[in-house]
């Protein structure tokens, strides 16, 4: 605490003001930066450099093992009584889980059901190996399933060698840019993405998932497409092809599906039959196409026997044509893959790196690629199984792949004989849960803007495809937090009644403010594209009124403006530069500028610049209550010189009305003297007027 040459009339209740008892304001100083600070060029980059030095010099053995081999975290503090058993119970159950879904995302990413296992299989392993998350399951998933089927069906026909090849190079490509994110650790970009909008496209992607699967349920094909328009024109020019076999089937299927689904979720007692469904599905399909031998029911055909061999991917020079598809895979296997990965980690206590975690989903692609596999990533649906199934560690994953690998080498036969509305019935009853109408309704009722965002993302999505919705949800995202940040928040503060403690007047009411003086808040970094908008509202606020209580000194218009920079983080140049022209502008209307609370960086931007001299040092303060202190001084002083120029020729008029009174005496005292004669004294008058 310091004490100044100001004297104000009271620190606490200022409504009444005393001209003849002034004390002194006592305020904190502002730390202004010294002459060295300001002249020293920041060192962001060489002191990130140096930190980074200091951690690798001070990593051991054992954390450079886990830099390069994240499943080293997990294996050298395995429990083996503790952990064994629910790990090898996961890992089967989901394992046996896998099996048939993996099949049922190939046929929906228009590939041959083989393919589905061996991207079940080789992923896994590598995933267990560089992959940070413990209870992640990786493999096909519909999204991405269904993204391969969109870009690769524009390109050439599912029948042809080409499109698996295609599949395959765009395996390798998803898992380079997921490698080249994570070492270059550009995880945060996903951030851009708000949940509104991945709600709204998983919405509409589940949606046309599920009409992209109606083909095995009717008996005939329909087009090929992400929109839902053609489908569903597809599906109604068909209908005289319609066969009811299939559709009986498929759809006993997808009801015991959806049943063994619901029981699983609502009772603890009966978890076990949500991860058994598919299995169940597969089953009574394979079943009943075995014994009655249906003609017309569609089967899976012939399926490879064997693990998948080792060949290199081809038809690089599709390699420019696949960039765009490569890079929303990867944006939609972080949003799904990454999401999840953290929210298990934290319910099961450990700590996860996404740019780790993009590295490890990257490897899995890579070394997959070279073993026939189609882009994966992390599944929603297995994950949470897994979880719920007590998976500690990543062995719950190798179990899986070994449960695959068996049924690579020795099921293969009997699938031949799975039903394709079995498959179909497997990929609906998982999509179904991706349909998030609570959501909509919920940012209905807590953020409009929000809930426009998702009708956006979703009516494109839905009606211009899977590309474009993500970009125009992404577009539409980006404008809106773009649109804040031009239009930042900015309070009038007043003081709450018997405190130091200045609040925002619309969410205090109570709260007063004091004449001649406007106390405003910014309550966002400063920078070119906001800095008009900032201008525009100060000029506002000091025309305009803003309905508090006042109380200070009477005077007419205002004589400071306090800007409260607390919550500003940030000031370029634009901004210096505006502030100087403000300074400009109010001091040809006699307006003192005074800053409060500024923080570090910005007051050392400030000084760098001149606009702390421009403005005057004395005019920063620490508290707003200091800087309305002051200036409440100022205001007083300003308000008093008026009645003391106004006392003064009150004082001058009586002084000339004595002096005329005893002139008019003598004047009266001489008549009588001389013999009453009367003196005419009208002349007098006037002056005497113009005087008072």
């Amino acid at each position: 605490m310091a004490e100044i040459s100001y004297s104000s009339p009271s620190v606490g209740d200022l409504s009444s003001y005393s001209a003849t008892a002034p004390r002194p304001v006592k305020i904190i100083q502002l730390q202004h930066p010294t002459t060295s600070t300001t002249s020293t060029p920041p060192q962001s980059s060489s002191s990130f450099l140096g930190k980074w030095r200091g951690k690798m010099k001070r990593m051991t053995w054992a954390e450079w093992i886990e830099l390069f081999l994240p499943c080293y975290r997990w294996i050298r503090t395995y429990k083996w009584r503790e952990y064994l058993q629910p790990d090898l119970m996961s890992g089967i159950t989901v394992g046996v889980m896998l099996v048939p879904q993996s099949m049922s995302y190939a046929k929906l990413a228009g590939l041959h059901p083989i393919y589905g296992l061996y991207s079940g299989f080789v992923p896994i392993f590598v995933y267990a190996v560089f992959g940070s998350s413990r209870q992640l399951a990786i493999g096909p998933v519909a999204l991405t399933s269904l993204l391969v089927s969109n870009v690769l069906g524009s390109i050439v026909d599912s029948s042809e060698a080409l499109y698996t090849e295609l599949a395959i190079l765009l395996a390798l490509m998803v898992g380079v840019f997921e490698c080249i994110m994570g070492l270059l650790r550009l995880g945060w970009l996903i951030r851009f993405i708000s949940h509104s909008v991945i709600s709204g496209f998983t919405t509409a992607s589940a949606i046309v998932i599920a009409l992209s699967q109606a083909k095995y349920f009717l008996g005939y094909e329909i087009e090929r497409s992400s929109k839902i328009i053609p489908l569903a024109k597809s599906i109604i020019l068909g209908a005289d092809k319609f066969l009811w076999q299939p559709f009986v089937m498929g759809s006993i299927i997808l009801t015991i599906l959806l049943t063994m689904k619901h029981l699983g979720n609502s009772r603890k007692s009966l978890r076990f039959l949500r991860a058994s469904g598919p299995l169940t599905a597969v089953v009574l399909g394979t079943t009943f196409a075995k014994v009655y031998h249906p003609s017309s029911i569609s089967l899976v055909g012939e399926i490879p026997q064997g693990l998948p061999k080792f060949s290199v991917p081809k038809e690089f020079g599709y390699v420019q044509s696949l960039i765009p598809t490569t890079v929303l895979i990867t944006g939609v296997a972080i949003l799904e893959s990454v999401g999840i990965a953290k929210a298990l980690a934290a319910k099961n206590g450990y700590e996860l790196d996404s740019n780790q975690e993009l590295f490890g989903l990257g490897v899995a692609n890579i070394v997959g690629s070279f073993f026939s596999v189609y882009p994966t990533t992390g599944s929603f649906s297995r994950s949470a199984v897994n979880h719920e199934s007590g998976a500690k560690t990543g062995l719950s994953g190798i179990v899986m792949g070994i449960i695959m690998g068996c049924a690579l080498q020795f099921l293969t036969p009997l699938f031949e004989y799975i039903p394709q509305c079995a498959l179909a019935a497997i990929v609906i009853s998982a999509v179904i849960g991706l349909v998030d109408y609570d959501e909509a309704t919920f940012l209905w009722h807590v953020d409009k803007r929000d809930f426009l965002l998702w009708t956006i993302t979703c009516t494109v999505t839905l009606f211009l495809g899977i590309e474009i919705g993500v970009l125009v949800g992404v577009g539409v995202s980006l404008a809106f937090v773009i649109h804040e940040s031009a239009n930042p928040h900015i309070a009038i503060l007043g003081r709450l009644p018997g405190t130091t403690v200045y609040r925002n007047i619309q969410q205090y009411p109570e709260a007063y403010t004091y004449n001649g003086i406007v106390i405003v808040r910014i309550d966002a970094p400063i920078y070119f594209a906001n800095i008009s908008y900032i201008k525009d509202r100060l000029r506002e606020y000091e025309i305009e009124s803003d309905g508090s209580r006042r109380r200070g000194p009477e005077v007419t218009r205002v004589h400071f403006v306090i800007i409260e920079m607390a919550p500003t983080t940030y000031i370029d140049s634009s901004a210096v530069q505006a502030f100087k022209d403000l300074h400009q502008e109010y001091k040809s209307r006699n307006i003192q500028i005074a800053i409060s609370n500024p923080n570090g960086d910005v007051l050392l931007t400030l000084t760098r610049s001149g606009v702390v001299n421009l403005i005057g040092r004395e005019w920063y303060f620490v508290r707003v209550h200091d800087a309305v202190q002051v200036c409440l001084q100022h205001v007083q002083r300003l308000n008093e010189s008026p009645r003391t120029q106004s006392s003064l020729l009150e004082n001058k008029s009586s002084l000339f009305q004595r002096v005329l009174r005893q002139r008019q005496e003598e004047v009266s005292l001489s008549q009588l003297e001389s013999g009453n004669r009367e003196i005419d004294t009208s002349h007098l008058e006037p002056l005497l007027s113009k005087k008072a």
